[in-house]
């Protein structure tokens, strides 16, 4: 009578316990990024009140009588589920959509959260601004002129920089890819040749100096009197300039001098380019992508060492031999300008920034120009529900999770990171209402356990009266 007495009170101590999880379920239903807790339960300790027998020649097996001494805890695990995600539209808002753990630093100590409402501090930092922990990734380094982002290093605070400046950059290529008439009328040297009608295209475009001033290219070409396939170039900076820049062109040259600002192209019978000659008679490969060098003098600029004017130089790229994509070409139909790109750009200031799916930051600054900053770091455990939960939605490593894997989304099994949203709790009202019955009835039915056991107590106090 006495086991059940401490099986029922076994039975109330633990739902309690259960009943305590559930709480803890529905009180963070609208906790972003949390892990909802199960209980388990388990059957405790038996007394054996006889052991059981094999059969022999005169009667058969006995099975063993066992009481149960009540249940116990078996386990409170944390259910990994995905949560649904809410779009906030708030740049600094993540998600994570599979598995994976954003790694924060508090201090020297790691932490790990699927909770992804972040922001910026006054220094620029990515942080969790409800406790300061600052979010650990990778910040791109400039080495010899490149930009390179390496995630094998260590981790490090990510820094978004904004408000800085980006130095203005000079033109260093310039990608002319248009279509010149074949049926354009040719015009013989020295006769008046500016207009389309007349026998001359002309393209146009900005490009910058050191400074980041900018300078007009101007490129006029004309077609050949007596060679149907050929078209001569003429390449000028600056054509309005109150004083010359001596524009040069030159096959090869990094740096072309001279006077000579011409050059020729020729096509084949299809109308595709085949080879470029310039002003000195040099002719490029027939092969390959051909561009010429083009040098001019920046005004304004400390005079070299011979002291002349500082030139520029860049690549007035023209194509692929044979290829009729981003390429100069002849075809029958009205001369056009598609594509024409250049590499330049003045400075700009950092006016926002974005984050992709794979976790990269990428900086957008307001002369037009990207650059990445960095790139966030995941976290993956061989067993996620062995982590510890240490509050504030964040998890540490526990003997059991395993070690953590860092490395970028999408790589050993780590999930993608979605910007603007956020990921809700992954509790189910309607799990938790129902489970919070079956509780309150499993509750309910010990204490009736000790109930009817302390009335039976009472009767065997008094079968003496």
């Amino acid at each position: 009578m006495m086991r059940s007495l401490y099986s029922g009170v076994a039975g109330l101590q633990n739902h309690q316990v259960r009943m305590d999880v559930l709480g803890n379920n529905i009180a963070n239903v609208n906790t972003t990024g949390f892990k909802k807790g199960r209980v388990s339960f388990q059957d405790l300790l038996y007394q054996q009140m006889s052991g059981a027998s094999r059969p022999n020649g005169e009667v058969g097996g006995v099975n063993p009588k066992e009481i149960g001494l009540g249940m116990s805890i078996a386990s409170v695990d944390t259910i990994h589920t995905q949560g649904s995600l809410q779009t906030t539209g708030v740049m600094t808002d993540l998600a994570l959509q599979g598995n994976g753990f954003f790694v924060m630093k508090k201090g020297e100590s790691s932490l790990y959260t699927r909770a992804g409402a972040f922001s910026l501090d006054r220094d620029g930092r990515l942080v969790n601004p409800g406790t300061g922990y600052r979010v650990q990734g990778w910040l791109a380094k400039i080495v010899n002129g490149q930009e390179i982002l390496s995630t094998s290093g260590q981790l490090e605070d990510l820094v978004i920089p904004v408000g800085s400046k980006d130095p203005a950059r000079a033109t260093s290529r310039v990608d002319l890819a248009c279509n010149l008439d074949k049926r354009t009328v040719e015009i013989p040297e020295g006769a008046a040749a500016d207009t389309v009608e007349n026998g001359t295209w002309r393209v146009e475009e900005k490009i910058y100096d050191s400074f980041g001033q900018e300078h007009l290219i101007r490129t006029e070409f004309r077609k050949a009197v007596g060679q149907p396939n050929r078209w001569q170039a003429t390449v000028t900076i600056d054509p309005e300039a109150a004083q010359p820049t001596n524009t040069a062109v030159a096959l090869g040259a990094e740096q072309p001098a001279g006077n000579g600002n011409t050059f020729a192209v020729e096509f084949d019978n299809r109308g595709l380019l085949r080879r470029v000659a310039d002003g000195q008679g040099n002719l490029s490969a027939e092969t390959g992508s051909l561009d010429i060098g083009v040098s001019f003098d920046v005004q304004g600029a400390t005079p070299e060492a011979g002291g002349g004017p500082t030139r520029q130089s860049f690549r007035l790229a023209l194509g692929t031999v044979g290829s009729a994509t981003g390429t100069v070409t002849q075809m029958a139909e009205r001369s056009s300008t598609k594509v024409f790109q250049q590499d330049g750009y003045t400075m700009g200031y950092l006016d926002t920034f974005k984050i992709d799916q794979a976790g990269q930051i990428t900086a957008v600054y307001s002369n037009g120009s990207n650059r990445t900053i960095g790139q966030m770091a995941l976290a993956s455990f061989t067993n996620p529900s062995g982590l510890e939960k240490v509050g504030e939605t964040n998890f540490v490593q526990s003997n059991n999770s395993g070690m953590a894997n860092i490395g970028p989304s999408g790589i050993a099994g780590k999930g993608k990171i979605i910007a603007g949203t956020l990921e809700m709790a992954n509790v189910d009202l309607a799990e938790q209402f129902t489970d919070m019955i079956v509780t309150q009835r499993g509750f309910q039915a010990s204490s009736k356990t000790i109930q009817t056991s302390d009335q039976m107590l009472q009767e065997l106090l008094t079968l003496k009266r």
